[in-house]
């Protein structure tokens, strides 16, 4: 065995690196873009906390967003950053409706299948894990979730702002969030 040819092997929580015949499996993400070349505003972006949450329209279409900002008001609004060559602004679009979850650590693999991180076999709404409603399909288990009305779509940075009001909501169980916070979930605590 080389030092060219490794096998990643993951044992009781952590990762262990193992020569084996026949290919490498990296450690880090081998796509990212390296610290010293990300511009100054992806830095600082990355040093506030965010929660994550998941927004889905009907189509059904969806995507894991971490730019979610509730506001107060009568009625209550809520806003947003989406890619608008999305297949989730498509749908919002379209249906000028939407539902906004938020996720907890137990979430994981969901958010990394909707933000297209972790392969999504038969499609992102192939498991029977979803409650259909008129804003969209929402997660069966969640217990807190928001249906929001469009009102509003502006370029903003490199994404799409979304403006819209907030039609209906489900309040459920103080549930820890899933955060992401520098590159990576992480959890409060």
């Amino acid at each position: 065995m080389t030092d060219r040819s490794r096998l990643l092997r993951v044992r009781a929580g952590y990762a262990q690196v193992v020569s084996q015949p026949g290919g490498e499996i990296h450690g880090t993400d081998p796509f990212a873009t390296p610290h010293e070349l990300r511009s100054p505003i992806r830095q600082l972006r990355g040093r506030f906390a965010s929660g994550v949450a998941l927004w889905t329209a009907p189509g059904p279409a969806g995507f894991t967003v971490s730019s979610t900002v509730v506001v107060d008001g009568d009625p209550g609004r809520l806003l947003g950053i989406v890619d608008d060559e999305s297949e989730l602004w498509d749908a919002i679009e379209s249906a000028g409706v939407f539902a906004v979850t938020p996720l907890g650590p137990g979430d994981r693999q969901l958010a990394d299948r909707f933000a297209g991180l972790m392969p999504a076999p038969g499609g992102l709404f192939r498991d029977p894990i979803w409650t259909p409603t008129e804003f969209g399909p929402v997660p069966t288990a969640a217990s807190t979730w928001a249906g929001c009305r469009l009102d509003e779509a502006r370029p903003f940075g490199w994404g799409l702002l979304i403006e819209a009001t907030i039609m209906a909501t489900t309040i459920g169980s103080g549930d820890e969030p899933l955060v992401h916070y520098r590159g990576r979930y992480r959890e409060l605590g």
